[in-house]
C-alpha cells in the first residue's frame, strides 16, 4: 500500500478562491475585510511567515496592514497599539506574530486582542468557545487539518484519533475539534509511556511536536490517515541536509498509511488559508 497524498497546496487554492469570492461580495457592500499583522523584532522565520500572510491577503481581496516594530518596543507600547487596532473599524482581524521578545508577556498581549478580532484563535475566549462547542475562531493550524480530513470525505464518527503534542496552538485544540466530530481522541505527549501502543490503535494520527521521525512506519496501523504538522530541517551531515521535513518519517509511513500529508506542501499552506477564512468571517459577522 502506498498512501494517497492530501495536497495542502491544491486544497488551499480551492479554499482561497472561495475566500476571494466572499470578499468580493463584502466589498460590494462597502466592506473590505482587513487584517493587521504586528511583528516585533527581526526573527527571520517570523518575517517570512508575516510576508506570506500579507501577500495571501492581497492576492485574495483582503486588506492587510503590516506593523513592524523594533525588538526594543515596550510591552506597554505594544498593548497600546493593539488597543488602537481593536478600535479601528477597518480592521477585522489582529494577529501578533509569535514569538515576542522575552521582555513582553505574550499571553498578556494575546488577551488584549478583542475576541471579535482574534483570528489566530489564541484568546482564552476563543479557547473556551471551542471547549464548549460555541461559535468562535478556531486556531488556524488545527482548523486546516480538519479541512484536510473533510477534503477526503473522512467520517470521524467513532474513529480513534491520536494527537501527538499538547500545545495550546495545535495539540489541545486539535483534540477538541476531533472530539466535536465524534472521534474518540487520545492526546499523547512527552510523558506518554508507550507512544507506539497508542498510535498502532489509531485510525487518524496527527503529529505536532516539532521533532523529526517521532512517527515511523512501525507505529502506524495499515490504512491510517496521517497528518504531519511538524516543520523541521534535516541537520547538516545527513542526506538532504537543510531541507524541510515534518515530524513523520514520510518515506516509511507512506508505505503503510492510507492517506498522508507531505512537508512541505501539506498543513503549512492550510494554516495561512484558514487565517484568511477567519478574517473573512470576522468581517461577515459585523
Amino acid at each position: 500500500m502506498t498512501a494517497q497524498l492530501i495536497d495542502g497546496n491544491a486544497l488551499s487554492r480551492e479554499l482561497r478562491t472561495h475566500v476571494a469570492e466572499r470578499a468580493a461580495v463584502l466589498r460590494r457592500r462597502g466592506v473590505t475585510p482587513g487584517l493587521a499583522v504586528v511583528l516585533v523584532g527581526d526573527n527571520a522565520a517570523s518575517q517570512v511567515y508575516v510576508r506570506n500572510k500579507v501577500k495571501a491577503c492581497e492576492d485574495n481581496g483582503l486588506h492587510s496592514v503590516l506593523e513592524h516594530y523594533p525588538a526594543s518596543l515596550s510591552e506597554a507600547e505594544l498593548l497600546a497599539r493593539v488597543d488602537a487596532l481593536n478600535r479601528d473599524a477597518a480592521i477585522h482581524g489582529i494577529l501578533v506574530q509569535l514569538p515576542l521578545p522575552p521582555h513582553i508577556d505574550a499571553q498578556k498581549v494575546i488577551e488584549s486582542i478583542s475576541p471579535a478580532k482574534d483570528v489566530d484563535g489564541f484568546h482564552v475566549a476563543s479557547a473556551g468557545a471551542l471547549m464548549v462547542g460555541q461559535p468562535g475562531f478556531w486556531p488556524c493550524t488545527p482548523y486546516g487539518c480538519m479541512k484536510m480530513l473533510e477534503s477526503i470525505g473522512y467520517d470521524l464518527r467513532g474513529k480513534h484519533a491520536v494527537v501527538i503534542g499538547r500545545s495550546n496552538i495545535v495539540g489541545k485544540p486539535m483534540a477538541l475539534m476531533l472530539l466535536q466530530k465524534n472521534a474518540t481522541v487520545t492526546l499523547c505527549h512527552s510523558a506518554t509511556k508507550d507512544l507506539k501502543a497508542m498510535t498502532l490503535q489509531a485510525d487518524v494520527v496527527v503529529a505536532a511536536v516539532g521533532k523529526r521521525n517521532v512517527l515511523t512506519a512501525d507505529m502506524v496501523k495499515p490504512g491510517a490517515v496521517v497528518i504531519d504538522v511538524g516543520m523541521n530541517r534535516i541537520p547538516a551531515g545527513e542526506p538532504g541536509e537543510g531541507k524541510l521535513c515534518g515530524d513523520v518519517d514520510f518515506d516509511g509511513v507512506r508505505e503503510v498509511a492510507g492517506y498522508i500529508t507531505p512537508v512541505p506542501g501539506g498543513v503549512g499552506p492550510m494554516t495561512i488559508t484558514m487565517l484568511l477564512v477567519n478574517t473573512l468571517e470576522a468581517a461577515e459577522r459585523l
